[in-house]
């Protein structure tokens, strides 16, 4: 229960079933895009509180509110290394309802995954729909052990060539796991000539945006949201 990094303001904070919507005030007349928060795991069920409720992730959604984004932050079902196959559907799922938001842009919606929620943006990265503007990724778990060949492996979604933006996050403490896949993450994005933004934090460790309050991790998470915010508004 670490505070987030950033002194932001809180928001509006609307709870639809698995969803809580994080907005200044929507106007139907000007619709905003919207950015999707993707929490990471697996969490054991009875973990309390849940994700969406922990000070990284309200700051993740105030901060997208204050970007004049509707921010969306999901309580996913990835409770062991079993639960992809349900914590994807939770995903589509909140995807297609911040997309049908009253305010919301249906066309400008961007995906924001978090450590072992990575391997869920496997999906999205192979098939990239229309509407769907960037992936980011913060210190991500982006394969799982033996998953050269499986659905849930970011990594090899890359050789698709998907032609969304993506951003890495990555922190010089990392796990080293994480940090492997990571490795293979940029190379193939080289390899592939995929749009690849990386953000580096070399002080920091995962979790970064919760656990090292510094200039450098204070600087990596404005420096990420502002490359959402732009790369949903095109300007980027």
């Amino acid at each position: 229960m670490h505070p987030f990094v950033l002194d932001v303001k809180p928001v509006g904070r609307h709870r639809q079933g698995n969803i809580d919507v994080h907005t200044a005030g929507l106007n139907t007349e000007t619709p905003r895009p919207a950015v999707v928060f993707v929490h990471g795991g697996p969490l054991p069920a009875e973990v309390k509180p849940r994700p969406r409720d922990w000070p990284t992730f309200l700051g993740y959604g105030a901060l997208a509110a204050s970007s004049d984004l509707v921010g969306v932050t999901v309580d996913h079902r990835l409770h062991s290394g079993t639960d992809y196959p349900v914590a994807a559907e939770d995903v589509v799922s909140a995807v297609e309802r911040a997309r049908g938001l009253d305010g919301v842009d249906p066309d400008r919606v961007g995906l924001w995954f978090f450590s072992g929620g990575g391997p869920l943006s496997a999906d999205w990265l192979a098939a990239p729909p229309p509407w769907l503007r960037c992936v980011a990724l913060t210190y991500p778990i982006l394969a799982l052990p033996g998953s050269e060949k499986t659905r849930f492996n970011a990594v090899a979604a890359l050789s698709t060539v998907p032609t969304v933006p993506i951003l890495l996050t990555r922190v010089g403490h990392e796990y080293p796991e994480a940090a492997r896949t990571q490795d293979a993450f940029v190379d193939a994005a080289g390899a592939n000539g995929v749009a690849l933004h990386v953000i580096e934090v070399p002080g920091g460790q995962h979790g970064f945006d919760s656990l090292d309050h510094t200039d450098e991790s204070r600087a990596a998470v404005t420096e990420a949201m502002t490359w959402v915010s732009e790369t949903l508004r095109g300007t980027g």
